[in-house]
């Protein structure tokens, strides 16, 4: 067999521009023409029979869907020979036409949208350049159900822009709301298509987050970002903090480790910008991390330790363990805290023993003993009647 001289489809040889335009327009030029064709059949119906406007609108329509109710019908031999031309001919076929062209439309944008080709018309969104090297699908997932968890996020659309998933998204991240663009984020063409210059957050993950060269790589996309002006919106992360200088000279907004494992660190650094310091601090024993004392707590609110424990320059309380080994965090600051241990933020270089904390909590349970009585004694002098005064 001899193959084909000439495409099906004249668009399809039209390599220079997007098949979906060329689709998008064919269908407005033949939706026009089909317009055209039954203005003129109105026309022709309403002068030459002797019909209404009205009348002759009824009959073209109901012709051209091919319904035929048979109340009205043609009567003139010019009439009928308008109808067997302009109807039957052209504007039948013509809606055959546009019919077929949209189903081929539906079927050329969800390959597209397979292929990670689509350009979605978005604002407000959030982006994420590169996929982690391993367990990638996991991370997307998690990190979407964090974002999605913040009530001011819960409707912000995510966008990746990566080169993995050629075949399409998993149908897990579909199913968490994830589109994706496939391409590179050191592609200007690539930022442009996933609207980076209207995200509201831009991502950029390390490629290899155990080999810093992968620096490199997120470099470059943070330097293409900051020529756009787009760095005060840009989360990079660094895997080797000698590099961290170089990102906050592109006037980077957040810069963090990679953390694959807990992706709601990045999600914290994304929606309340600083937080991810402190979450970071927590993963380096080099500074300060959170450390368990074992001591009887019966007689304080929570409030009262907390402020003990930062009087005396301990640390800072996070949580504490009650008589059933569950760790309490974020207790009611006022109310009475009973448990048998305490989890402290405190100095890695300086960690002090428990007897240290255990003398705090009793100084400032002396410090409250002492403020009550004072209180008292104000008390009972103002109720107290003056000498010589009638009351």
């Amino acid at each position: 067999m001899l193959p084909l001289r000439r495409s099906l489809n004249p668009e399809h040889s039209e390599t220079h521009l997007p098949m979906g335009q060329m689709i998008r327009s064919r269908v407005k030029r033949l939706l026009g023409v089909l317009a055209g064709m039954v203005v003129l059949q109105i026309l022709v119906i309403w002068t030459v029979e002797d019909l209404t406007l009205f009348e002759s609108i009824w009959l073209t329509m109901t012709t051209a869907t091919t319904v035929g109710y048979g109340d009205l019908s043609p009567e003139t031999y010019l009439g009928r020979i308008s109808t067997m031309l302009i109807m039957f001919i052209g504007v039948i076929t013509m809606i055959t036409v546009i019919i077929s062209d949209v189903i081929e439309y539906r079927f050329y944008r969800r390959e597209q949208i397979l292929q990670g080709r689509w350009i979605y018309k978005m604002k407000d969104h959030i982006v994420i350049i590169n996929t982690p090297r391993s367990g990638g699908e996991q991370y997307f997932m998690r990190f979407a159900a964090q974002v999605r968890s913040v009530p001011e996020y819960h409707t912000v659309p995510i966008m990746l822009l990566t080169r993995q998933f050629p075949s399409g998204l998993p149908a897990e991240l579909r199913d968490c709301g994830l589109v994706h663009y496939h391409g590179a984020g050191n592609d200007p063409d690539a930022l442009k298509a996933v609207h980076a210059g209207s995200a509201k957050h831009i991502i950029v993950l390390a490629a290899d987050e155990s080999d810093a060269s992968s620096d490199s790589l997120t470099f470059d996309i943070a330097h293409r970002l900051s020529e756009s002006n787009l760095g005060h919106r840009t989360t990079v992360e660094c895997v080797s903090d000698r590099n961290r200088d170089r990102f906050k000279a592109l006037g980077v907004r957040t810069i963090i480790r990679p953390v694959r494992t807990y992706p709601e660190i990045m999600v914290r650094a994304v929606v309340a910008p600083g937080s991810e310091k402190v979450l970071e601090d927590m993963f380096n024993y080099e500074r300060d991390h959170p450390h368990r004392y074992d001591l009887e707590l019966d007689d304080l609110i929570w409030a009262d330790i907390v402020s003990a424990l930062v009087r005396h320059g301990i640390g800072t309380a996070l949580a504490y363990i009650d008589h059933d080994d569950e760790v309490v965090c974020h207790p009611d600051t006022n109310k009475e805290v009973e448990g048998k241990g305490l989890i402290v933020l405190v100095r890695s270089a300086d960690t002090p023993d428990v007897s240290v904390v255990e003398e705090a909590l009793e100084r400032y349970r002396e410090f409250l003993a002492q403020w009550r009585v004072m209180h008292e004694q104000n008390e009972a002098s103002r109720q107290a009647p003056t000498d010589g005064v009638k009351p």
